[in-house]
């Protein structure tokens, strides 16, 4: 299983065997983390990976996931932090899911057990990890996600691998499963846009654009499968009347390779 094949087979997992992991494979995780490149490398990063197999942390999240391992990703406070936040650990998750390890992020949980700030940077969210009690994948058909009709207005026929990328970015898991993205799509360019309900802004405030992250790595992460140039760029003259209620957030420019 390569990182494209694990975004249609990864899920949250929150149940766990409490097992150890091998050092070495503690040590490739880490080292793995620090070669991905963020969204902006302006901001700098770091993880700790907190090591909770005797069961000492029982309780770190609200929803009560008790794991062996928890990540901490940490940050420095820029614009666009959690985005960039997003974008790296959609790629660390998908790496542990290729290693048969499940995973599961956890918002509103600062690490009380660990230090919540290293540095200028400040921990920006945590993520869930190890062995998972049962299946740590599912089938593609099994996720619980709206269909790229309901995420979609065309404008024109899109390519098929533009196809094939908004399907990736289709499955990316989001806060409360609220798929906050809107597309408005091309033959090979694809607009895409914020959901901007009172409900959505009330519940998931900052954890929106980390979302983002999550979906845009999804986007590049299959871009490099189909061989495919992406660019994403802000255009400052986008308006569509015909999705109120949505904010323009980047528009994602495609061509083959």
């Amino acid at each position: 299983m390569n990182l494209y094949e694990a975004i249609f087979l990864r899920k949250s997992v929150r149940n766990y065997e409490m097992e150890a992991l091998k050092p070495s494979l503690l040590t490739e995780i880490k080292d793995y983390c620090k070669q991905i490149e963020g969204l902006n490398p302006g901001i700098t990063t770091d993880i700790s990976i907190i090591d909770n197999t005797k069961g000492q942390y029982k309780r770190v999240h609200l929803l009560g996931v008790k794991a062996p391992y928890y990540l901490a990703f940490y940050s420095e406070d820029k614009d666009k932090a959690m985005l960039n936040a997003g974008y790296i650990l959609e790629q660390l998750a998908l790496f542990l899911c290729t290693k048969g390890l499940g995973t599961c992020f956890l918002g509103n949980v600062k690490p009380k057990f660990g230090n919540t700030n290293k540095g200028n940077m400040k921990c920006m969210i945590m993520m869930a990890f190890g062995k998972s009690r049962g299946a740590h994948t599912r089938k593609p058909s099994e996720a619980k996600r709206m269909s790229l009709q309901e995420l979609c207005v065309y404008k024109e026929v899109p390519r098929q691998w533009v196809k094939q990328l908004l399907e990736a970015a289709r499955l990316a898991p989001s806060s409360m499963n609220s798929q906050p993205w809107r597309f408005v799509v091309y033959e090979n360019r694809v607009h895409v846009f914020s959901k901007q309900t009172v409900a959505h802004r009330r519940l998931l405030g900052k954890y929106n654009e980390f979302d983002f992250g999550i979906m845009l790595a999804n986007i590049m992460i299959a871009a490099e499968q189909l061989w495919v140039d992406v660019d994403l760029i802000r255009l400052d003259n986008i308006t569509h009347m015909d999705l109120p209620n949505n904010r323009y957030v980047i528009s994602i420019i495609m061509r083959e390779q």
